[in-house]
């Protein structure tokens, strides 16, 4: 299990799978074969897999504790949901929480939910199956979403032109939560306490969030999708597939650059294969990722 010391705070790393899942021609639109010689050195086998051409990709929350609250950050996929659009992710059955107990949390010990944006694999532990119900996995917790995200997927998903939202997520995932009283939808940039604070980054989703944190003068910086991979260190210009809007997210993620880079923040990012998080440094008028084993 990651662990990471932040100033006053530790922050652990809870899987829910880690396996070559995305073809990376696919989940890069702008991909050059050359960049897996190019990156040779670090990219192999941690971050691409070159049998199947598929990028390494973890799904994983980061448990944040901090001053005796512990703060979970982006919930993965979820156990029992239907999501046939990615058979990897379909029905899944996982032992997510068995790992959060290893890291010494139950699911009622939990303070807080945040999650970056409300796409599929960041929302999906936000509940449970119980006697046939979705049911919010956290109930003592607070559960944080973005307001520009909330109002963006719940037109969409009450539109009768379109499929649910985010392949039935936001129906599972999100609108119990709601149900329940236990959300706090935040606009734009908010401070949530001395330790947490929340900016706008749109782009891959309009809601998107970058999460700041900081501890006795350590920084990081929890940026869900705002990168997938440590390549987009070296090419922020790179969008996913999955990016909404190209210009907005290429925008936020070289904002979540330079942030990093000039504020010595950690990158805490969702889906980066070994070691899960660096340092990034300016080189030249771009960025390189420091995987630097203080972890």
């Amino acid at each position: 299990m990651t662990e990471v010391k932040l100033g006053g705070a530790t922050v652990q790393r809870i899987e829910e799978s880690y396996e070559p899942n995305f073809d990376a021609k696919m989940f890069f639109p702008d991909w050059q074969p050359g960049v897996v010689q190019e990156h040779r050195d670090w990219l192999l086998p941690n971050h691409y897999d070159e049998p199947s051409g598929f990028l390494k990709l973890s799904v994983h929350s980061w448990l944040l504790t901090v001053g005796g609250k512990r703060i979970l950050i982006d919930t993965c996929v979820g156990n029992h949901k239907s999501r046939p659009h990615r058979p990897k992710w379909h029905l899944m059955e996982t032992p997510y929480l068995a790992r959060l107990k290893a890291a010494g949390v139950e699911p009622d010990q939990v303070d807080m939910v945040m999650c970056t944006h409300l796409h599929v694999d960041h929302v999906g532990w936000n509940t449970r199956l119980e006697n046939g119900k979705w049911v919010p996995t956290f109930k003592n917790a607070k559960y944080v979403f973005s307001r520009a995200d909330y109002d963006h997927y719940l037109k969409v998903d009450t539109d009768p032109k379109t499929t649910p939202a985010n392949a039935g997520s936001f129906r599972d995932s999100v609108l119990p939560v709601v149900e329940a009283g236990l959300s706090q939808l935040v606009d734009g940039a908010a401070r949530l306490d001395e330790n947490l604070e929340v900016e706008p980054a749109p782009g891959h989703t309009p809601g998107t969030i970058a999460i700041k944190f900081e501890s006795r003068g350590e920084k990081a910086l929890f940026c869900g999708d705002i990168l997938h991979h440590a390549l987009q260190v070296y090419h922020p210009e790179w969008n996913s597939f999955a990016c909404a809007e190209a210009i907005g997210a290429r925008k936020s993620r070289r904002a979540a650059l330079e942030h990093c880079a000039g504020s010595a923040a950690r990158l805490m990012p969702c889906h980066f294969g070994a070691p899960f998080t660096c340092h990034i440094d300016h080189k030249g008028s771009g960025f390189v990722p420091r995987f630097d084993g203080s972890f």
